[in-house]
């Protein structure tokens, strides 16, 4: 970029000589310090052709609750929780710290769903964009060996890329997968400091994404199955002591005795309930409809039919959550495909 810059200004002003009437010096120096500005970093130029961090702006609240409506099926606490907890970071001007939130509930449920969501709200380019950062523990924390040289590299990530964009977000997936203590290494840019050497980290969101605590989050709804309350009458309160506790003493969470939860600094732990056959038909619909098929009820509910829940002889809840739609969709594709093309 600075080469750039520099054979702009060298093409506008090839030579400065005395030949150069005042007048026409004043034009070409203008000329040159106007084209540095429209080339500097994140001038409105460069922007439109490459994409720039978004450093001031707001996430739209419209836009992501329609967004979560429309996408993410059967987690009303998720819902809720997640549209207060950002829309009230994102409006505040000088938040004390990062946004810090932990997901949690079984395979399938809307976790991944959620945080690409969000994701894209903050950076429209979602996970592709450079300023979103996502962490597989199985991929990029495999060896337990090795803690000290990985804590070590995500400080080193983590304090770069948020230099760069102050409202970069990181994602951690499989957090139940984790290494006690690797997690622990960014606890220093989560805390209430206004800044960590010479960096403010407090434009950024981190998302913890886990397994640990679904069994706790599924034994919640059978009790209020069992009960006769409605699964939507489940609180945030409910739950959220419970996840708290049982994640800092689940040596398998990721933040087994973590000094992050010790600190208070995750701000929600936010629940992904189990989802009944309803919520599974609406994945089938929605998946259908993004393939371009026509919506087929009788191949809806087969597929349905085809998860497995729990309890067994019950079979309320998809002990896989939506994960599975997919694969079982491609079974019946030929079937979908022929009957798409009939109706067209």
């Amino acid at each position: 970029m600075k080469l750039l810059k520099a054979a702009v200004i060298f093409v506008l002003v090839p030579t400065l000589t005395p030949a150069f009437d005042p007048l026409s010096a004043a034009v070409v120096a203008g000329g040159a310090v106007m084209a540095w500005h429209l080339l500097s970093s994140d001038s409105w130029l460069k922007c439109r052709f490459q994409e720039c961090c978004k450093r001031n702006s707001t996430v739209n609240f419209t836009a992501l609750k329609a967004q979560l409506d429309n996408r993410l099926f059967g987690q009303h606490l998720a819902k809720d929780v997640v549209l207060k907890a950002v829309l009230g970071f994102s409006n505040n001007p000088s938040p004390k710290k990062p946004l810090m939130l932990s997901l949690h509930g079984w395979a399938g449920t809307g976790k991944n769903f959620l945080s690409q969501i969000l994701a894209e709200q903050v950076h429209p380019a979602g996970l592709r964009s450079k300023f979103v950062h996502l962490f597989l523990a199985t991929l990029h924390f495999p060896h337990h060996d090795q803690v000290k040289l990985y804590k070590e590299q995500l400080q080193n990530w983590i304090r770069g890329n948020v230099s760069a964009c102050p409202s970069s977000v990181f994602i951690f997936d499989e957090m139940d997968k984790m290494h006690p203590g690797v997690i622990d290494a960014i606890k220093p840019f989560l805390d209430y400091y206004e800044e960590v050497d010479g960096v403010s980290y407090r434009k950024a969101i981190f998302i913890f994404l886990s397994n640990a605590g679904g069994d706790l989050i599924n034994k919640a709804a059978l009790d209020f199955w069992a009960s006769g309350k409605r699964r939507e009458d489940i609180q945030l309160k409910d739950l959220e002591p419970l996840l708290s506790v049982g994640v800092f003493n689940n040596k398998n969470s990721g933040l087994w005795h973590s000094s992050i939860i010790d600190r208070n600094l995750i701000d929600y732990f936010v629940p992904f309930l189990p989802l009944e056959q309803r919520h599974v038909k609406m994945c089938v619909r929605a998946e259908m409809a993004a393939r371009g098929y026509a919506v087929d009820e009788k191949i809806v509910q087969e597929v349905a039919d085809e998860m497995t829940y729990f309890p067994k002889e019950q079979r309320i809840y998809s002990d896989k959550g939506c994960k599975t739609v997919q694969a079982k969709l491609d079974i019946h594709e030929d079937f979908v495909m022929r009957d798409t093309n009939t109706r067209g």
